[in-house]
């Protein structure tokens, strides 16, 4: 056992347990131990949640953005406040290094904060009118009580973006965070709750998924939901959001594939693509994935890249000098040997790793396999895990046929030296998000969102706020103040 909390639900500006007092358990995914509980949500909590939501957007709405703006800005300063406190708890109930972790607080403080100002500027229009005596306005106007689902993959990550843009906007929200990892989102609220937020802004809520999804989607008192993971569950998410008309932004599943042209710097790609497709055990949903590379630089790319992943140090990552932490349920161990069998059936070449490590904990050696057939389940299937796939392609149309097979257009890379190619593959690369040379995705005030089967909407940007805003178009004439001359 560790100084793990038990943690609560926070529903209605209170720290409590469910109508029934169930617990469910957390793991350490590191050693496989029980080191905590925490609540469940019933139905009966449900609804409570709900209606406090509804009450709680009633007055968050009234609140100027000024005042919302002083009090997230109170919030992100506590968050870094407490990054020691949260980080570890973070790691221990995901498992990544306390460095990531570390990293992931201090970047959700700066997407509060980012929000907070962004708030600030939601500014409406006045439209020229036909008419002399018309004005013509468009005032934005928050959409309502928010709910939002949320995977265990970065806990602080995925609910920040949702809990700023919907406080900024001036929505309520309730959180339906991870069962996995519940003890690091629990203190991102606590953070809005110490700056000042009122009672039922903001909610948080653990249980069943599937259960508390459909409650929620379905309630009459919520208005919109955000839900990132999965692209089978997103659908089923939308298909329920639009039986009730709920606006919705879906960040969904990918496949990322990583372009590198001959005329790449080689030495940087392969460096820079192994630290972001290792990074979180490749438990990432924009993790380069499917890695095309020109058939001049395909076999110095691959040792390279080798070299990288062997170099890395996996172990639990409260540890010091560790680089990757375990994955983060055996769920995700599973998968990892189903894919790396079915490549090996296929005649893939495994390079580095395709084993557990240990016999404690979800731990699995980096894992590198090149050559594999398009028949290869990982080729088509989102491994979402530490497995880089590598195979070489010929001519440029060869390499974005192979970016544009799957359905999923999340996030893709590219790597070359000329301006030429640069443009081209970006235009022709069917992606949400492309970054060339460098890693350039997820920052606050980009957008971050997919295409295709990936899902739809932003969760970074001005585009991200938008989503919480409805525009109002007002038209008035006539007006009198009343004098007569």
């Amino acid at each position: 056992m560790s100084n793990y909390p038990h943690v609560q639900l926070y529903i209605d500006g209170h720290w409590r347990e469910g109508a029934d007092a169930r617990k469910l358990p957390v793991l350490n995914p590191a050693t496989g131990e029980v080191m905590g509980e925490l609540a469940y949500a019933e139905t009966a909590d449900l609804e409570e949640v709900a209606e406090a939501a509804n009450r709680g957007f009633d007055v968050w709405r009234k609140i100027s953005a000024f005042d919302r703006y002083k009090m997230m800005r109170k919030a992100a300063q506590l968050l870094r406040d407490r990054v020691e406190t949260v980080a570890q708890l973070m790691t221990l109930e995901q498992g990544k290094p306390l460095a990531e972790a570390r990293m992931e607080v201090m970047a959700g403080a700066d997407t509060i904060d980012w929000f907070a100002e962004e708030g600030r500027r939601a500014y409406g229009r006045v439209i020229p009118a036909r008419q002399m005596d018309v004005y013509q306005l468009v005032i934005k106007e928050p959409v309502g009580p928010v709910a939002a689902f949320t995977p265990w993959n970065f806990p602080i990550n995925q609910i920040v973006r949702k809990l700023s843009a919907a406080l900024a906007a001036g929505c309520s929200i309730i959180v339906k965070a991870p069962e996995e990892t519940p003890a690091s989102p629990a203190e991102l609220i606590r953070a809005f709750i110490d700056a000042g937020v009122p009672a039922g802004v903001v909610n948080l809520v653990y249980g069943d998924p599937a259960h508390i999804s459909t409650y929620l989607i379905a309630h009459p008192a919520i208005r919109k939901i955000s839900f990132t993971g999965s692209t089978p569950v997103g659908k089923q998410l939308a298909a329920m959001a639009g039986q009730h008309m709920k606006r919705m932004t879906m960040e969904l599943g990918g496949h990322a594939p990583v372009v590198v042209f001959n005329d790449a710097d080689i030495a940087l790609a392969a460096k820079t693509m192994a630290a972001s497709k290792f990074r979180n055990a490749g438990q990432v949903c924009v993790s380069p994935t499917r890695f095309l590379v020109q058939e001049g630089v395909f076999n110095e790319f691959v040792d390279q890249f080798v070299m990288h992943a062997e170099k890395l140090k996996v172990g639990n990552g409260m540890e010091a000098g560790i680089n990757m932490g375990p994955l983060a349920n055996p769920r995700r161990k599973s998968a990892m040997q189903n894919l790396v069998a079915d490549a090996a059936q296929q005649n893939a070449k495994l390079k580095t790793g395709g084993k557990a490590i240990g016999t404690a904990g979800n731990f699995w050696a980096p894992t590198v396999l090149t050559e594999l057939p398009l028949s290869a389940r990982a080729m088509t299937e989102e491994p979402f895990g530490p497995m880089a796939l590598i195979n070489p392609f010929k001519t440029f149309d060869d390499a974005v046929q192979e970016a544009n097979r799957l359905p999923f257009g999340l996030a893709a890379y590219a790597w070359t030296r000329s301006a030429r190619t640069a443009q081209q593959i970006a235009a022709s690369v069917q992606t949400g998000m492309i970054t060339i040379n460098h890693l350039g995705l997820g920052m606050p005030e980009t957008p971050f969102g997919g295409v295709k089967d990936s899902g739809y909407g932003s969760e970074g940007g001005t585009e991200a706020l938008e989503a919480y805003l409805n525009p109002k178009f007002v038209s008035q004439a006539g007006l009198s103040d009343g004098l007569s001359g």
